[in-house]
């Protein structure tokens, strides 16, 4: 049988290109220990459409 594990896929969200009103979205998709990091992460990843590296938020 296949062990539940603590690790989870969680989808980022940019900010800064929600906020602007541009067309599209940028998302990224990551992994976080559901155990260590039991609150929502935020991290800088490159957003594509605005050419530059924004912060992204986890959403649910």
């Amino acid at each position: 049988m296949a062990k539940k594990g603590n690790r989870i896929q969680v989808i980022l969200e940019c900010t800064e290109h929600k906020a602007s009103g541009l067309a599209g979205m940028s998302r990224h998709i990551t992994t976080k220990n559901r155990k260590n990091t039991t609150e929502r992460i935020e991290l800088k990843k490159y957003n594509p459409i605005m050419k530059k590296y924004t912060l992204h938020k986890e959403i649910k």
